[in-house]
């Protein structure tokens, strides 16, 4: 890993209500509190960003969001726009996660958009890549993620993109059960790198994080973490025990 810092980040997907969401933050924040050598991000649902921003601030727990909307304001019922996510302390997003893609028909266009609003907001956006299973036992794997990476970043400069995270959640690892071996994450981020160093050159390839997600848990994360192109995890079932969580943060003990 060329000095890039790991990061192990926590999505909570459509699960805790605000009181349960404020339970968990501060008991992770105590579980993880010696933590200086690892940035770890913890996505609880819109409802309780607020609430949990309390509970985080001043910790080494930041806060991101699951989604964001383009615009600034509008008539955009039910969106949340980059602003509100910063005025409530959100210092992440995720974009393009496959759930989005699959039950909200979001596509690499809108990702694009996305990643440019969270780029103008000041926020890190944690873009994310996958295949199904269908297409990886076609052999698309490469294919697919060539696509998503190159439209999802489309119109963007190395200089623009200094700050982003990559996720590659292979699709038919995500609450499956089914982890992709470390040495086939290890391809897929090698290949990533590649692209990403064929459009924006070596020195922001060599930089930007690539984390890995689909069914990370504390005993397959020191493994996934010991590949040289694997930066840390996105991870979904085990962030939501706080115990859990914070073993997979505490991969390196």
């Amino acid at each position: 890993m060329e000095n890039r810092r790991p990061l192990i980040a926590g999505n909570w997907k459509m699960f805790k209500t605000s009181p349960e969401a404020v339970e968990t933050a501060r008991q992770l924040v105590k579980l993880v509190a010696m933590t200086t050598d690892i940035d770890v991000m913890i996505a609880p649902p819109f409802t309780a960003l607020a609430q949990v921003s309390d509970v985080v601030r001043g910790s080494c727990v930041s806060l991101g969001a699951q989604n964001l909307f383009w615009e600034a304001q509008g008539a955009f019922t039910g969106a949340i726009s980059p602003a509100m996510l910063v005025s409530v302390g959100c210092k992440y997003v995720i974009i393009g996660h496959s759930e989005r893609r699959q039950y909200f028909n979001e596509t690499d266009e809108t990702v694009n958009k996305r990643i440019k609003a969270a780029f103008d907001n000041d926020l890190i956006p944690v873009m994310c890549v996958g295949e199904s299973e269908k297409e990886r036992e076609s052999k698309n794997t490469f294919s697919v993620l060539d696509k998503q990476l190159k439209k999802g970043l489309e119109d963007f400069s190395a200089d623009n993109l200094k700050r982003l995270v990559i996720a590659y959640e292979p699709v038919w690892a995500i609450g499956t059960g089914k982890t992709a071996t470390s040495e086939q994450a290890q391809e897929v981020h090698r290949f990533l790198r590649s692209v990403l160093e064929k459009s924006f050159g070596n020195t922001l390839a060599k930089s930007i994080r690539i984390l890995y997600g689909g069914s990370v848990k504390p005993n397959n994360i020191a493994e996934l973490m010991a590949m040289p192109d694997v930066d840390g995890a996105l991870v979904g079932g085990a962030s939501l025990d706080p115990e859990t969580f914070s073993k997979i943060v505490h991969f390196k003990e």
